[in-house]
């Protein structure tokens, strides 16, 4: 005989004894709490790990009716119910009474053996999951208060999966589109049809949620328009952002659509009010024009007429920057050529035509802080070289440039005359007291090369105004 059989004859010849008190130790000492219910529905046995789950000693809890300890009534004859109907419950859920008073929330698994079609008993395993329901109720308390959040907000929220498909939406959301979206169908957006700001039709799989699901990334700084199924526009601002779950694997995105139409109309508005403002200030510079040099011609006194014919085109040249700036749909910002170009051709009216202006300005954009005071010191400054700059028979020619480096302006003002010191020509024939306060005023440097050919240059920073 070799080993192996006399391995198997031993094992089989374990007495029964042996194997009874296996199975008790298994039940008695068993982790998982057990227990046992006759045909009468009382408890005929159960685990010290039963009991340790519930607080009872085996008098208190043994030969009682099972029903005592269940929390719910109808739970326990159902329980009861399917279990003598020969079904098996598998991870059935329950709630049982502890001794101290409270709630255990458990799982059964049960199945009745029968002897000769005859009920014996109940075979009951217990699991505690009450941490693990007190969990999911504290998480769905917080997704619900999450939810109660959302639908507060005045501006319209939704989610969608990985693949775009919508899965969420508040409240805002559907009176922003003007429509109720499909859960699961609908993709990308909750809206009826997208446009650009300027008109031109968007598809729903160019929208900023599907460019952020596609590249993983936020999309911000971006406008849209939603039509809504009855034809009206929404302007909006979109913040697509996507989500990932701890192994960093896309798992969907969060949109906000903010609606800016109050935006929208009060910049119309605003619009409308400067576009009102400029053309009335710009009348009233042009009327005060005509008011000051209509005094100047009447005037007996050389001296008066002199001065006011200065005032005439210092006025003249602040109705040229502020032409320039009506003109503008960007009121923060002027184009440097049309803004010289209107300077000079203000300026160029007081001097003879012999005097020719050359003009060369860097493709640039002002700030708009910088034009009136610019537009003043342009204006003394070929006020000057018309003067001074010109030869016996009147003849000059002045080359203004405007060129711009990093963070900086550069204007200059050369004439072809023999040359002469501008700071030398005296306040009052040459405004250097109002070019110097004006170049304060810029936060810039003034510098004069006397010539011959004289050259005047400023130079001033890109920024705005304080």
């Amino acid at each position: 005989m070799n080993d192996h059989s006399v391995s198997n004859g031993a094992h089989a010849a374990v007495p029964a004894r042996n194997h009874h008190e296996i199975y008790e130790d298994f039940f008695e000492n068993g982790a998982v709490a057990l227990h046992l219910v006759g045909e009468d529905c009382t408890i005929l046995r159960a685990n010290q790990a039963e009991l340790d789950l519930l607080g009872y000693t085996a008098e208190e809890y043994i030969g009682r009716p099972i029903s005592q300890f269940h929390a719910d009534s109808n739970t326990i004859r159902e329980i009861l119910a399917r279990l003598s109907d020969g079904e098996k419950l598998n991870r059935f859920p329950a709630r049982l009474r502890a001794k101290n008073g409270s709630i255990k929330h458990v799982e059964i698994t049960s199945s009745v053996q029968f002897r000769d079609g005859k009920f014996l008993n109940t075979r009951c395993f217990t699991v505690d999951v009450t941490d693990t329901v007190r969990l999911k109720r504290q998480l769905a308390r917080k997704e619900q208060e999450m939810r109660q959040i959302l639908e507060a907000l005045p501006a319209a929220v939704y989610t969608t999966d990985a693949r775009g498909k919508i899965t969420y939406y508040n409240r805002a959301a559907v009176e922003l589109a003007g429509r109720q979206p499909v859960v699961g169908q609908d993709e990308w957006c909750v809206t009826y049809r997208l446009f650009t700001p300027d008109g031109q039709p968007l598809p729903h799989d160019q929208c900023p949620m599907a460019i952020a699901l596609r590249e993983k990334r936020p999309v911000r700084g971006v406008e849209a328009m939603a039509q809504r199924p009855d034809g009206t526009m929404v302007p909006f601002l979109p913040f697509p952002t996507p989500m990932f779950d701890e192994d960093g694997e896309l798992i969907g995105a969060i949109n906000m659509l903010v609606d800016i139409s109050d935006r929208k109309t009060a910049e119309t508005n605003q619009k409308v009010f400067l576009d009102e403002l400029n053309h009335r200030v710009k009348n009233n510079m042009a009327m005060l024009y005509g008011l000051i040099h209509s005094a100047a011609r009447e005037s007996n006194s050389p001296e008066a007429r002199r001065v006011l014919g200065d005032a005439a085109q210092r006025v003249g040249a602040m109705a040229a920057a502020q032409q320039t700036l009506y003109m503008e749909k960007d009121r923060t910002r002027v184009n440097a050529k049309e803004f010289l170009e209107a300077v000079c051709s203000s300026a160029r009216q007081a001097f003879s035509k012999d005097v020719a202006l050359h003009i060369d300005v860097d493709a640039v954009q002002l700030p708009n802080d910088v034009t009136m005071p610019l537009a003043l010191v342009l204006n003394e400054l070929l006020t000057n070289a018309a003067k001074h700059g010109c030869d016996d028979a009147g003849k000059c020619d002045i080359w203004i440039t405007l060129s711009h480096r990093v963070g900086e302006f550069v204007l200059t003002v050369r004439d072809s005359g023999p040359g002469y010191n501008f700071e030398a020509t005296g306040r009052r024939s040459s405004g250097t007291g109002l070019v110097s306060g004006l170049v304060r005023q810029l936060r810039g440097s003034f510098s004069v090369a006397p010539g011959p050919g004289a050259m005047c240059t400023i130079q001033f920073h890109d920024n705005k105004l304080g």
